[in-house]
């Protein structure tokens, strides 16, 4: 299945995605709610009534008349209200590349547990506008994802048993003000500042059932499913990044039992890939200044429109725009040399 949550009436709204068309979950069927956040708390019991309502639709059993076109609808996160967003760094690949760019060695302890860092759920949103602050705008960048959602309630999950935790899988645009964070992780603190202002997930949630011709076995080693699923990005209809799913190193299901050790985890609580290698202008821009001094940095401006493309997950389209505040925190530093 792809659901999509769009804006009706001035609240979020639970649809079904068939052939660019939207089916309201809940005009549907009587016994499906009209959100995400009510699909994923009682998914035990929507998830099986959601299938055959989808399959309903597919074979025609549903008209076409009840959906309404995509086009021109104001989609919202797949997942609008999140109850967290955690954010892993599970590509072996990215992470070498960009201690590689900063002449620093392999850090060995990424071979022996996947982490995470939380990020500011709130600041969650779907396709459409980015709008940054002037700080934002110090080394903007993109950092393409994917990711997934729980659907149950969980504590102490082994990876053996975490996938049937996921309720299904989506893009995320991991935004990052580089100037912020590269300053706030001086002091070994964050990320914060230079990511809490905004993460994209979107434009659907494609559940797992919809993705079983494209699992391969995860990396050697580890536990969980894996997908092949190529993933790409634009930026002004220049393609900048490419790489797939199934390169991942750490799963989904190893970074869920970390994540859930000694702490309940709960449906709609986001979980973010960590980025593929390739995925950002920081690390594309170590690359190209390794192998020529001459190279030319680039980060994103405003106007640019970002769009990410994962197969079987939709495309994500974004542009950036500027507040209309001219505030500063970076110029707020104390005790500088100017």
């Amino acid at each position: 299945m792809k659901l999509v949550s769009y804006l009706n009436d001035g609240r979020d709204q639970l649809a079904f995605l068939v052939e660019g068309l939207l089916f309201d979950c809940d005009l549907l069927h009587p016994e499906l709610p009209n959100s995400m956040n009510m699909f994923l708390h009682y998914w035990d019991d929507m998830y099986p009534i959601a299938l055959q309502v989808n399959a309903a639709i597919k074979s025609g059993r549903i008209s076409n008349e009840q959906g309404l076109p995509i086009e021109g609808i104001e989609l919202l996160a797949s997942v609008p209200f999140p109850t967290s967003c955690r954010d892993g760094y599970a590509f072996r690949q990215h992470v070498a590349a960009a201690r590689r760019n900063r002449k620093v060695d392999m850090i060995p302890e990424f071979d022996q547990y996947p982490i995470f860092y939380f990020t500011n759920h709130h600041s969650i949103q779907g396709p459409g506008e980015i709008k940054c602050m002037p700080d934002h705008f110090e080394k903007l960048d993109f950092e393409l994802e994917a990711a997934i959602v729980i659907c149950k309630q969980g504590r102490n999950i082994p990876a053996q048993e975490a996938d049937s935790y996921i309720g299904g899988l989506m893009i995320m645009n991991d935004m990052s003000a580089r100037q912020l964070q590269m300053e706030e992780m001086l002091l070994n603190l964050g990320p914060a500042k230079g990511k809490d202002f905004a993460t994209v997930i979107g434009p659907c949630l494609v559940t797992l059932d919809e993705l079983e011709n494209f699992e391969i076995p995860c990396k050697e080693g580890h536990t969980g499913k894996s997908w092949n699923l190529p993933m790409k990005c634009w930026v002004n209809g220049v393609q900048v990044s490419s790489g797939n799913i199934g390169d991942m190193d750490w799963t989904f299901a190893e970074i869920i039992e970390r994540c859930a050790y000694g702490v309940d985890i709960h449906p709609g609580d986001v979980i973010g890939s960590g980025t593929v290698g390739t995925g950002c202008f920081l690390e594309l821009n170590g690359t190209g200044k390794l192998n020529d001094p001459n190279y030319k940095e680039q980060w994103l401006q405003e106007n640019d429109v970002v769009e990410m493309e994962i197969e079987g997950l939709g495309r994500l389209s974004n542009t950036i725009v500027r507040d209309e505040s001219s505030f500063s925190i970076l110029a707020k530093k104390q005790g500088s040399s100017t």
